[in-house]
């Protein structure tokens, strides 16, 4: 299996800074773009192919490549909201469309998710040597979309359904990083996370596919 890669990033982040100069208690302007740094690193090393938890937080889209076909393919990333297209080269270089007819996607009890092709569907041959078969999928927390404004009402931004335990754990990571922010550099302690941080996302990790 190779490795994914993130086609759509996500539209916004788990903890915004609204939130963030909440919990710090912070009501000026001066320090932003750094409390944006340290919610986009803290972000950074949660989510994604790269992030600890093996998931993705707010909602993205990715592609999985295969060598071949498998009555099961198997998407390393969670929590996957959609698969939206299936598609392969041949040895030409061709790309053609697997129809969603032939296949679904399921979840196993080690909550990883597969793309499962249905018994009677016929493999097709003749595939490009490498990377032939290509995955394209929404995985996350699904996002709220923005309600414009209207009238007299304001708009309402677009907001990400991440579990309150993530966030909380997004929001100390800042914290612990603004009150120490002399003295360190950012992303120095993430290899060692606070033990309440640790605690609330022990939960979310999924096992290495």
């Amino acid at each position: 299996m190779l490795a994914p890669v993130r086609t759509v990033a996500p539209a916004t982040t788990p903890v915004s800074l609204v939130e963030a100069k909440a919990h710090l208690r912070v009501d000026h302007e001066d320090d932003d773009t750094l409390i944006e740094g340290f919610i986009a690193a803290a972000t950074d090393h949660l989510d994604g192919w790269t992030g600890i938890l093996g998931r993705c937080l707010v909602e993205q889209e990715w592609r999985q490549d295969f060598d071949a076909f498998a009555r099961g393919l198997c998407l390393p990333l969670g929590s996957v909201i959609s698969v939206t297209t299936v598609t392969w080269r041949n040895t030409a270089g061709q790309v053609s469309t697997v129809e969603g007819i032939w296949y679904s996607l399921q979840i196993d009890a080690g909550g990883r998710y597969f793309v499962r092709f249905r018994d009677d569907y016929a493999f097709p041959g003749d595939l490009y040597e490498r990377g032939a078969v290509s995955v394209a999928y929404k995985a996350g927390y699904a996002t709220v979309p923005e309600v414009p404004a209207n009238g007299d009402d304001p708009a309402i931004p677009a907001k990400s359904t991440v579990p309150a335990a993530l966030k909380v754990a997004i929001l100390l990571l800042v914290g612990n990083w603004y009150a120490n922010r002399e003295t360190m550099v950012v992303g120095a302690t993430v290899e060692s996370l606070p033990f309440a941080v640790d605690a609330l996302i022990a939960p979310f990790r999924r096992v290495g596919v």
